[in-house]
């Protein structure tokens, strides 16, 4: 089984409100490269880390947030982007444990 290389749309609890366009209410995190890595600790990813997550959500996310704008996401919001990051770190052939 192939590991997907974008996750799956995270509707927001909380939409992004940005000047006066139209608000983000979802983004897509798509799977990091080696250097997006670069001053991050894997295991704090791996353990949904708020701050190693809201270094790395800005550069992965599309649309792309700031980091203030990630900082400022709703909880479960947060929660669903370590998730989704957690598992574009795990190894193919993985299986996520169970819920």
């Amino acid at each position: 089984m192939t590991k997907p290389t974008c996750s799956d749309p995270i509707v927001l609890e909380q939409a992004i409100k940005r000047g006066e366009g139209k608000p983000i209410t979802e983004i897509t995190l798509r799977k990091p490269a080696a250097g997006e890595l670069r001053g991050l600790k894997l295991g704090d990813l791996i353990n949904g880390d708020v701050n190693a997550t809201i270094r790395l959500v800005p550069r992965i996310s599309q649309p792309t947030l700031t980091e203030q704008e990630a900082a400022a996401l709703d909880p479960a919001d947060l929660l669903a982007c370590a998730d989704a990051v957690a598992g574009f770190l795990q190894k193919k052939g993985a299986e996520s444990p169970a819920a």
